[in-house]
C-alpha cells in the first residue's frame, strides 16, 4: 500500500471559508423563506452580508495580510454602506 493514500490533507483555509460562506447564505435564504421579520432580524441578515464582503475581502482578494489604504478602503466599503442601511432600517421602522 502507498504511504501518500493514508495521507488526507487538510482541506485548504479558503476552502472552508467559502463553505462557510455557503452556510451564511444557506441561513440567510432559510430566514426570508420562512417570512421572519422585525428590525432584529434585518440588521442580523444585514450583518450577515458584511461579515460575508470582509471574507470575500480577507480571503479571496488577498487582503487578509495587507496593511494601510486597500484594507481600510474595502472595510470602509461594506462599513459605510452597512451603516446607512441601518440607519434607514432604524428610521423606517418608527424607533
Amino acid at each position: 500500500m502507498n504511504p501518500r493514500s493514508e495521507h488526507r490533507p487538510m482541506p485548504r483555509p479558503c476552502t472552508l471559508v467559502y463553505l462557510v460562506m455557503l452556510l451564511l447564505t444557506l441561513l440567510t435564504w432559510l430566514i426570508g423563506k420562512t417570512g421572519i421579520t422585525g428590525l432584529p432580524v434585518a440588521l442580523g441578515v444585514l450583518l450577515l452580508a458584511l461579515l460575508k464582503g470582509q471574507l470575500v475581502g480577507d480571503w479571496f482578494m488577498g487582503l487578509r495580510g495587507v496593511r494601510g489604504l486597500w484594507r481600510w478602503a474595502v472595510i470602509l466599503w461594506l462599513a459605510i454602506p452597512g451603516a446607512l442601511i441601518s440607519v434607514a432600517f432604524y428610521l423606517s421602522s418608527g424607533a
